[in-house]
């Protein structure tokens, strides 16, 4: 009778079912099930979630809180409201402008995990130059249509370094089609050092930077972050 039930779950794939249904020593037939289902979903929850936390390639956060004092927060929304994402709920945007070190990617970084730990989203980060040389390769592969179909699937794109490294002609031109695929139908968060004016030294190209920077900001949360590189002031402070 135990392999029947275990080939019955394995089949109905009750994986954790499959594995533990004789360990649960309960009183009525009911509670039975009722542990047994509770189980399987928590399993299965917790699968999903290591899913959505490897897919999203995050970077590594140290668990300090962060520091809110040099951050200016648009008009008509809250700390809050920006660290658990309220701009997806209608597929807005947040371009996070201001100097290197100053916490921007960190914001980024827990945005992104409070949206998959809290919400369930699906969620990817990529450095600008990073995202920009997989549509190149994936272009040269013939295989851009996948990437454009996993790229279709995310509630939030995090794209880090605008600015950093100026693009080739393809390069922007693959990215705007990034940015006009996500345009409301999905949000993206953008981290810069570049105020909108000197885009044209990434994209090279006064036509495509207008039409990234319209795509953008139409529906977007612009939040400024002022001071000096937290690295540098650390660094300053153990010497």
């Amino acid at each position: 009778m135990n392999d029947q039930i275990k080939s019955y779950a394995k089949r109905l794939k009750l994986s954790w079912i499959k594995d533990h249904f004789d360990e649960v020593e309960v009183a009525s037939n009911r509670e039975y099930l009722l542990k047994l289902f509770e189980a399987e979903i928590r399993q299965r929850e917790e699968r999903r979630m290591n899913l959505l936390l490897n897919q999203a390639t995050l970077p590594t956060v140290k668990g300090k809180p962060f520091d809110w004092n040099e951050v200016q927060v648009p008009p008509g929304m809250t700390k809050d409201n920006l660290l658990y994402g309220q701009f997806m709920e209608k597929q807005e945007n947040a371009i996070f402008y201001g100097g290197v070190g100053v916490g921007k990617t960190y914001l980024a970084t827990l945005i992104g995990l409070n949206a998959i730990h809290k919400f369930g989203k699906s969620v990817k980060f990529y450095t600008v130059a990073g995202l920009v040389n997989r549509l190149l390769e994936a272009n040269e592969k013939g295989t851009l249509p996948k990437l454009f179909k996993q790229l279709e699937k995310l509630d939030l794109l995090i794209l880090d370094e605008l600015g950093y490294i100026p693009l080739h002609k393809q390069g922007g031109e693959l990215l705007f089609q990034v940015i006009s695929m996500c345009y409301e139908a999905k949000s993206i968060i953008i981290t810069t050092n570049l105020q909108f004016g000197q885009w044209n030294h990434v994209f090279g190209d006064p036509i495509l930077t207008e039409a990234v920077i319209d795509r953008l900001i139409h529906h977007s949360h612009l939040v400024v972050f002022n001071g000096d590189s937290h690295r540098y002031k650390e660094s300053i402070l153990q010497n």
